[in-house]
């Protein structure tokens, strides 16, 4: 059979992966842990780490004023299902055996309660993300990329030293808002979304937005993308969908290649 003779496949007869629907709190628990296991490796693998800083949170499907959150002082790199510890709201740990970062609780306590939406939130001190936090500024509408984030990311524009007062976290949530993220001035840069998937992405996706701001503006004059491009364009890309999807060719590499962890 030659090329000439071939005929399209129909779209409904060709794979394409969907954000996934389960029968049950443990199926979709245990889908929620694997994910967050595999956002932190990636997040170790990205160089997101700064010593103890940083977490990712996911809602217990189940117990939905409880999240799972990584134990504090162990490397992003290290971490395994077995290893994730789950809080309740009053930051008591009701299932592991690790401590739990502070911050972690002061913070994503209070993003999981004013945004019951919310699936999960990821904050870590990334490089780029801090550097542009310590200017004070937002994302621009410089790249196609960046345009997830058009018009739907705040700023936090105070700085109070580690956030360990409750009062500190609500602050941060009303700065976040309705959006799906929010550059903590002096800080770094703090992500949310439906799923482990979407929260993740959009970290890894804004800390990459933030590093093409300072090199373009360091570089020379920039050229910004209009409004109602840069609005077209999120409404194509910005939503959690899209941000699920766009993580999975992630998932598929660590899943490859970290063997131990789902242990």
């Amino acid at each position: 059979m030659s090329l000439a003779d071939l005929k399209p496949i129909p779209r409904d007869q060709l794979d394409f992966r969907w954000p996934q629907t389960f029968e049950n709190p443990v199926q979709e628990r245990r889908h929620r842990q694997e994910s967050l296991v595999i956002a932190f490796r990636l997040f170790g693998k990205f160089g997101f780490e700064e010593g103890t800083a940083g977490h990712i949170t996911a809602r217990d499907p189940e117990h939905t004023d409880h999240f799972w959150v990584n134990p504090y002082g162990m490397s992003f790199k290290h971490i395994r299902i077995s290893d994730l510890v789950l809080v309740n709201d009053r930051g008591e740990v009701v299932d592991g055996r690790y401590h739990v970062n502070e911050a972690a609780f002061a913070i994503h306590s209070q993003i999981h309660r004013a945004r019951p939406e919310v699936v999960a939130a990821a904050h870590s001190h990334s490089l780029y993300g801090k550097a542009l936090s310590a200017l004070g500024e937002q994302l621009e509408p410089l790249t196609q990329d960046v345009c997830a984030f058009y018009e739907d990311h705040a700023l936090y524009d105070d700085y109070n030293g580690v956030v360990t007062d409750l009062e500190e976290g609500k602050r941060i949530a009303e700065a976040l808002g309705s959006h799906k993220a929010v550059i903590l001035r002096n800080h770094g840069l703090l992500t949310v979304g439906r799923s482990v998937e979407a929260a993740a992405w959009w970290f890894i996706t804004m800390e990459r937005s933030c590093q093409a701001q300072l090199l373009a503006k360091a570089a020379g004059d920039v050229v910004h993308i209009d409004h109602e491009t840069a609005t077209a364009a999120r409404k194509q890309i910005g939503n959690d969908d899209m941000a699920w999807i766009n993580f999975q060719p992630l998932r598929d590499q660590m899943v490859r290649t970290e063997l131990d962890m789902f242990d």
